[in-house]
């Protein structure tokens, strides 16, 4: 089965982590590819000339049609494969070399591989022989990061009521300097917020965070290829950093970490064991005097204390940091609708007409809705508040009022008119009402398709209550379909109105209650 091309944002991190100095390996851990695409990803690059960064001007498009052009006729490898187990067995033996090896195969087979694919093809063979690794700590190079299992208390002055606080750990690699703080949960924005906040204790930047297979970054714990959450991951970008979360079940890969939440828990948890917080301020302030000698404490396998290890050894290997820190955005997946606009918080916004119908992605902000399709920020709007109204661009609007497939507004109002007058009318209003006809597009088809559910009686029914008490929207019928109320009529006031209550009721107080 032929390979599946990867997405051209995954193709960009690719090529930004591999000049950063990460691995095959190491980019396919951080992305949740596997090594295999990740190498074909770098040699496509490289046969096209490409190198990060990429030029501004070239769009995900332009990319994918530099990476993969039409396919050229292409002839089998007619070198002969070397007998890579008898190749193997050889180099167990004293004093034999991948070197000597290569140079008997050579003298076997003139025409055979060069030394330098000869030893690619054996280190390949032998990794899927062997795939053991060992861990080797270089400055700068990692950050594990993980919460303990055990909580700190804070105290509700008002109220007394208690909340289990989550201890956040960060450890270096190379030095085992360990940063740590409390946060409520364990949810994304906290767990990417301690994030930031480490990287500023340590005034620098590892080259990857080896995190582990936490929900909240971590959206598919898989052995082979997790996947990490993209608000993650952009923090990473904005970093300069690589996101490698640990295998499942495998503690060795972060056993600094591991090590590092242990300290933590006999330095800081059991030594703040007997003191009350009344505030996550004020617990984080008394965390941050506990690092104070957790840090400057000598450690025998060390042979120093992790302060001194980190200021001689790591500090200088750490990448800078960014001019402002990480702010915190979440990501969805959308699809633009027939009024070219996104739903997002109970919100509509308006995308380009031309991409109604199209999936995109919107980054949410606390100030901004901002919105991709294919790798390119086709819109940005202010964020608003949840009214299930909407905001509209005007250069978003098509020219003449054009629609998509055929849905006119003419097609919903001949729609309406097959149901009832009074579909037809309410229809009708919903669109005359609207800032741009399109904006009523939702609640008339949504109006429409209860005709299915309900039968068109009822919908007809439904919309003649609707019209009678004032309603406008999609909820409103929606609402009267669900309680029967297109079943009973409303209760007329003395002149006729419909100021009444909808149902008539002994336990309903009326108007002389309050007098």
């Amino acid at each position: 089965m032929a390979q599946q091309r990867l997405s051209m944002r995954k193709i960009r991190d690719v090529l930004r982590l591999s000049a950063g100095g990460l691995s095959k390996r190491q980019i396919a851990a951080s992305l949740g590819i596997g090594p295999t695409a990740a190498g074909a990803c770098l040699k496509r690059a490289r046969d096209a000339g490409l190198g990060w960064s990429l030029p501004d001007d070239l769009d995900d498009d332009a990319l994918e049609r530099r990476l993969y052009p039409a396919p050229a006729a292409t002839t089998k490898d007619w070198r002969s494969l070397p007998d890579w187990p008898a190749v193997h067995r050889e180099l167990r033996r004293k004093g034999v070399t991948l070197q000597l090896v290569w140079e008997e195969y050579r003298a076997a087979h003139p025409d055979g591989y060069g030394r330098s694919r000869f030893c690619e093809l054996y280190r390949a063979w032998e990794g899927r022989l062997s795939p053991t690794m060992r861990q080797a700590h270089v400055a700068g190079e990692k950050l594990f990061v993980d919460y303990a299992g055990t909580t700190i208390d804070i105290f509700d002055a008002a109220t007394g009521e208690v909340h289990a606080c989550q201890l956040f750990v960060a450890a270096l690699g190379a030095s085992s300097y360990t940063y740590a703080e409390a946060t409520v949960t364990q949810s994304l924005p906290d767990w990417i917020g301690a994030h930031t906040r480490a990287f500023a204790f340590f005034g620098g930047v590892p080259a990857m965070v080896v995190s582990d297979n936490l929900k909240s970054g971590v959206t598919k714990a898989c052995f082979y290829e997790p996947a990490v959450n993209r608000a993650y991951a952009e923090m990473a970008v904005h970093y300069d950093t690589a996101i490698v979360p640990a295998r499942p079940r495998k503690p060795r890969d972060k056993a600094k970490v591991e090590v590092a939440v242990q300290v933590a828990t006999r330095w800081i948890i059991a030594k703040l064991r007997n003191a009350k917080f009344f505030s996550l301020t004020e617990l984080n302030a008394a965390i941050r005097e506990c690092l104070v000698p957790l840090n400057d404490r000598g450690s025998r396998h060390l042979g120093a204390s992790r302060r001194a290890l980190f200021d001689d050894v790591e500090r200088s290997s750490l990448k800078a940091l960014p001019a402002e820190p990480y702010v915190y955005a979440e990501w969805k997946q959308v699809k633009a609708g027939l009024d070219y606009h996104v739903e997002v918080e109970k919100h509509y916004y308006s995308v380009p007409h031309a991409l109604l119908r199209e999936t995109l992605w919107a980054r949410i902000t606390a100030r901004t809705i901002e919105l991709f399709h294919r790798g390119k920020r086709v819109a940005v709007h202010v964020r608003s508040s949840s009214n299930r109204k909407h905001t509209t661009v005007r250069e978003h609007m098509p020219s003449s009022h054009r629609r998509h497939a055929d849905w006119t507004p003419e097609r919903i109002q001949r729609r309406a008119s097959e149901i009832g007058p009074k579909t037809s009318a309410l229809v009708e209003v919903i669109l005359r009402e609207r800032r741009h006809p399109e904006q009523g597009f939702r609640a008339c088809m949504g109006i429409l398709r209860h005709a299915s559910n309900f039968g068109p009686a009822r919908l007809e029914a439904a919309c003649g209550r609707a019209l009678e008490i004032g309603a406008r929207s999609y909820t409103s019928v929606t609402s009267i379909l669900k309680n029967n109320l297109d079943r009973q009529r409303p209760a007329q006031s003395n002149n006729g109105g419909t100021d009444g209550p909808a149902i008539v009721h002994a336990n309903i107080r009326g108007p002389r209650y309050f007098h």
